[in-house]
């Protein structure tokens, strides 16, 4: 399944799939005995395990299929209430295998864009968000969210029978790297990721609960994915990361300034789908186990905080020095996957004419 029409697709059911796993956890399991642990479950099975997924995946070749099955498993976990563990090993894995799924066939129809990755992933942390909060204040009926995830499981089958025997349109070859290469700019982008997710797990400005900033902050969460996609198209992937990870650097300096910390979130985040798309370019056969690499990434880097260690990274310098790390180690990873800025930019260009 590829094209607008299924980017668009999956980058909705991204939001009702994360709306509904915050919204179940939170509405049925806040506050319970074993809330730590339920968080720790949750989380492993909702990314760490998409690398073994992925691999069955790039093997199967069935994406549609397993984007489908997720949306259904996360709606079954909203019956399994009165056990905290089995409602979180089915609504994680019914994350990962969405993930998974909805991932690899957007990777594949990307040609070799960006622009698609950032589109797909951005709704996902407003979803995350909002389906915290309803869930918390019980603020819809479970029945709503078991409503949008079988429509969105519909639509993705629908979807992928109308484009039934369609070829990928994807043109990424490999790089051309060795092993040895390959490994090290894997580890790079890895790194990277998993600093991203301690970063997101952990910075909290002081004036967060003023006002609006909060949904600013969502704001450029959200727009900082999904531009920096657009964005690596036209300008080039390593050019668009050292300047916003090096504007980001310099913004969390004054985070006290409320629009200087929601632009270094904004700058911060816009690399999230340069890391994924190279990640594919690197390993072409293999993109779903490329994928769920870097979301066990995801799944490391928030595991100090699930376990509750204490804080390492301190403002604004600590966040300074994670923005500065992330632009060198990207510099490194991205390599000469990146070197093709203007094949890959007219590439872009002609796909979406």
């Amino acid at each position: 399944m590829n094209g607008k029409k299924a980017t668009s697709a999956y980058s909705i059911a991204h939001f009702v799939v994360d709306f509904s796993c915050a919204y179940f956890i939170f509405s049925k399991l806040h506050g319970v005995e074993q809330w730590t642990v339920c968080l720790l479950i949750y989380n492993f099975f909702a990314f760490a395990m998409q690398m073994p997924l992925g691999i069955v995946a790039d093997r199967t070749e069935r994406n549609q299929l397993y984007a489908a099955a997720g949306c259904v498993l996360v709606a079954v976990s909203s019956m399994l209430g009165a056990s905290p563990v089995l409602l979180c090993i089915a609504a994680g894995l019914g994350n990962g295998l969405f993930h998974v799924g909805a991932g690899r066939d957007v990777l594949l129809g990307s040609a070799s864009r960006f622009s698609a990755l950032g589109i797909f992933v951005s709704p996902g942390a407003a979803g995350l968000y909002l389906g915290v909060l309803a869930g918390k204040e019980r603020l819809v009926s479970s029945l709503i969210p078991i409503l949008l995830l079988a429509a969105s499981a519909f639509t993705i089958l629908l979807l992928a029978a109308k484009t039934d025997g369609e070829k990928p349109r994807s043109r990424a070859t490999g790089a051309g790297y060795g092993p040895l290469a390959c490994v090290f700019m894997l580890l790079c982008l890895f790194i990277v990721v998993c600093l991203r997710s301690y970063v997101g797990m952990t910075l909290s400005y002081p004036w967060k609960g003023e006002g609006q900033w909060s949904l600013w902050l969502l704001a450029a969460l959200v727009l900082g994915k999904a531009l920096g996609g657009v964005l690596a198209d036209f300008f080039g992937a390593m050019r668009v990361s050292l300047l916003t990870l090096l504007a980001s650097a310099m913004l969390f300096v004054f985070y006290m300034k409320p629009v200087c910390g929601v632009l270094a979130v904004f700058f911060f985040n816009m690399s999230m789908p340069i890391t994924l798309g190279v990640a594919a370019r690197l390993l072409p056969k293999a993109m779903g186990f490329s994928f769920g690499l870097l979301t066990f990434g995801l799944f490391l880097g928030a595991l100090p905080v699930l376990v509750q260690l204490p804080l390492v990274l301190e403002l604004p310098w600590g966040y300074t020095a994670a923005a500065l790390a992330s632009a060198l180690l990207l510099c490194l990873g991205l390599g000469g996957v990146c070197g093709e800025r203007r094949a890959l930019s007219v590439s872009a260009r002609e796909e979406g004419a």
